[in-house]
């Protein structure tokens, strides 16, 4: 009779969870994401075979007006790879930042009392100086 009653008590908690309206619901929730992220791996497959295609089998003809802009373009080019990485790490480091602002005010506020402990030693110094004379 008491494992009648904890079976009906289960059955109450879990009707929500298991009726066959919200398994449906549920099921087709994740139904849509999967096709979804199968869409989104597909896209991804195709931009990564665009990108490695080269784009054409021949080189392009660029008007001899063209060609000092043409330089110009490769050396940004250039230069924008070359600082690409350092860029990345800096947007990486990010989050780290108020972590290090924190530890900063630590390190001020330690240089500060050092600071201030040097001055009086300064000024121990400085007298036991002028007792000495005298």
């Amino acid at each position: 009779k008491k494992l009648k009653a904890e079976i009906l008590q289960l059955e109450k908690e879990t009707a929500d969870i298991a009726h066959p309206f919200y398994l449906g619901e549920k099921c087709q929730i994740l139904q849509d994401m999967n096709s979804h992220l199968e869409a989104v791996l597909k896209e991804k497959r195709a931009l990564r075979k665009r990108l490695i295609e080269p784009r054409c089998q021949d080189t392009l003809p660029i008007e001899v007006t063209f060609h000092k802009y043409l330089v110009e373009l490769l050396t940004e080019a250039v230069t924008f790879t070359g600082n690409l990485e350092s860029h990345l790490q800096t947007v990486r480091s990010i989050p780290q930042i108020p972590n290090i602002i924190k530890n900063m005010d630590i390190a001020l506020t330690k240089i500060e009392l050092l600071a201030m402990e040097l001055e009086e030693l300064t000024e121990q110094i400085l007298k036991w100086r002028e007792l000495q004379k005298e």
